[in-house]
């Protein structure tokens, strides 16, 4: 039937975003079958018909979180920037500000990633994706590397687009703990810690200052 997968897509949409409220508001204890289509304003055998099973529409939320946490994202005007401290720093800003404005999908993201020390399934998917994440810096901490023998020496890639994505993570839960956290500060703290030298100019609402 012309359009049937169209409207399929869209129901299966509506139902993700009822767990997604649900777990946002309550947990993932949250997220039965019956309080999904409650919500959705559907049957719950509809719900199965689209998913199967709860644990089915829990993995299809934990990709869908991942999807929007995880996935990195270098537009053409990081890309452009020559220098590769300066390029890297402007990629941390945008990506705390991104998981900063997100803060019951970044609650969400930690709380899979401690169900999945339990659950093999989401570990693994969890693993997977942080492992992508990382991944996606190297090629600017390996132009970093390069460009800065001396002050890199015996630093990897790995190691310094691992430590990148820690400041990130960390930055996402100071904010849940600290709503008003104040972006600026943190990285021009991150900065001072990890001794960048270089410093990146205002650039508009998204620069910062000494």
């Amino acid at each position: 039937m012309p359009g049937s997968r169209a409207d399929e897509l869209v129901r299966r949409t509506q139902i993700r975003d009822a767990a997604f409220e649900l777990a946002a508001e309550a947990g993932l204890k949250a997220v039965t079958i019956r309080d999904v289509a409650d919500r959705a304003g559907l049957s719950a055998g509809l719900v199965l018909f689209h998913f199967g099973s709860k644990e089915q529409l829990i993995l299809t939320l934990l990709d869908w979180v991942l999807e929007t946490t995880t996935a990195l994202r270098v537009g053409p005007d990081i890309a452009a920037i020559a220098s590769p401290g300066e390029r890297l720093l402007v990629l941390l800003r945008q990506e705390m500000a991104r998981l900063m404005s997100e803060p019951l999908r970044i609650r969400l993201f930690f709380e899979f990633w401690s169900a999945g020390l339990w659950d093999p399934e989401i570990g693994l998917r969890m693993q997977r994706e942080l492992d992508r994440y990382r991944e996606a810096f190297r090629p600017m901490t390996s132009a970093l590397v390069a460009a800065e023998p001396d002050r890199f020496g015996g630093v990897t890639a790995d190691s310094l687009a691992a430590v990148a994505v820690s400041i990130i993570k960390g930055c996402a839960v100071q904010s849940m703990i600290e709503p008003d956290l104040d972006l600026d500060a943190f990285l021009v703290a991150s900065e001072r810690l990890l001794n960048v030298r270089h410093v990146v100019a205002k650039r508009g609402s998204a620069g910062f200052s000494e």
